[in-house]
């Protein structure tokens, strides 16, 4: 599988290393500030449920809102629980609201956008490692800019809300 290069527009001091991945190969990280950006490959997915969505404005600031598809919520507790997304080695704590908030995160999403930069246009997979009804586990994938060929749609020029990619 060909790497996947993540462009992250930060600005101001960061460092970079060489660290080894789950494959014992070496990749590079940048450290900026308390978030650590792996530039990894994309990483195949198991047998696990999941699901790619595309962010849009409501999904970032200053909104901060984030419906899951209804082809996923239909895999976690109605009545929503506690989650972690995993992502770059890292975890944050949400709360899942389930059909009492429409299904979406109701706690926690805006750090985890903020922490890792989310834009308008980004791609995410959520790929669903634990759930019951006391936690619901998501490994995160996050695609920017250079999207893996196979995902883009050879008539599409570039990523916006009026014609989105859509992550099946």
């Amino acid at each position: 599988m060909a790497r996947t290069r993540l462009s992250h527009p930060y600005q101001g001091g960061s460092s970079s290393e060489q660290v080894p991945n789950q494959q014992g190969e070496f990749i590079m990280t940048e450290s900026i500030g308390s978030t650590e950006i792996n530039n990894d490959e994309v990483l195949p997915l198991s047998d696990k449920p999941y699901v790619g969505m595309v962010l849009t404005k409501s999904s970032i600031k200053p909104i901060y809102s984030l419906y899951l598809p209804k082809k996923m919520s239909k895999e976690l507790p109605f009545a929503g629980a506690p989650a972690v997304l995993s992502y770059g080695g890292k975890k944050w704590n949400l709360i899942y609201g389930g059909a009492k908030t429409k299904y979406k995160f109701s706690t926690g999403w805006k750090t985890f956008a903020d922490d890792n930069n989310l834009k308008e246009g980004d791609g995410l997979v959520f790929e669903l490692s634990e759930c019951n009804s006391d936690k619901i586990e998501f490994k995160i994938q996050i695609l920017r800019e250079d999207f893996p060929a196979e995902l883009v749609p050879e008539d599409v020029e570039g990523i916006n809300t009026d014609n989105p990619i859509i992550i099946d």
